[in-house]
C-alpha cells in the first residue's frame, strides 16, 4: 500500500525520481514497470504493473456507454519502466494533459500513486478542506 506526499522536482526531459521508500517496492512487485494515465481530477495516476492490469481489466470490461472514459484511461496510458537510479519518464502529452512542468507532487493512493501538478494541488486542497466533508465520513472518529 502506498501513502504519503513527496514533494518532486522533474528534470529538464520530464522525469522524476521515485521516492527511495517507494523504489523496493515497484521493484519488487513490478520489476520497475509502471503505467501511468490520466485521472479524471486533471492529475495523472502511477500503477505499478501489476495493479494497472488489474484496472485496465475492469475499465475494458466497461459497457459502450463509457466508452469515452475507456478512451481516457486506456487510449492515453503509457508505460515506463524505472531506471537503475529511480527516475520515471513522464512523457509530455502527459505532462500537459496534466499542466505540470517542473514542480509536482506524489500522493501514495493505496494500490497507485497521483502525480499532481504542485500549485494545482496545493489550489484544490485548501478548497477542499473549507468545504464539508462528505457524508461517508460522518461515523468516522478523528
Amino acid at each position: 500500500m502506498f501513502q504519503g506526499a513527496s514533494s518532486l522536482s522533474l528534470d529538464a526531459k520530464g522525469r522524476l525520481s521515485v521516492p527511495t521508500r517507494h523504489r523496493d517496492v515497484l521493484s519488487a512487485t513490478a520489476a520497475g514497470q509502471i503505467t501511468v494515465t490520466k485521472h479524471p481530477h486533471g492529475c495523472l495516476m502511477l500503477f505499478p504493473r501489476p495493479e494497472w492490469e488489474k484496472f485496465r481489466d475492469r475499465i475494458a470490461e466497461l459497457p459502450m456507454s463509457a466508452q469515452w472514459w475507456k478512451r481516457i484511461f486506456l487510449g492515453n496510458a503509457m508505460d515506463m519502466e524505472m531506471d537503475g537510479t529511480g527516475r520515471v519518464l513522464i512523457s509530455p502529452e502527459l505532462r500537459a494533459a496534466a499542466g505540470i512542468d517542473k514542480d509536482a507532487v506524489l500522493l501514495g493512493m493505496g494500490n497507485h500513486f497521483e502525480l499532481w501538478d504542485k500549485a494545482t494541488y496545493e489550489a484544490q486542497e485548501a478548497e477542499a478542506m473549507k468545504g464539508e466533508m462528505p457524508n461517508v465520513f460522518q461515523d468516522f472518529a478523528f
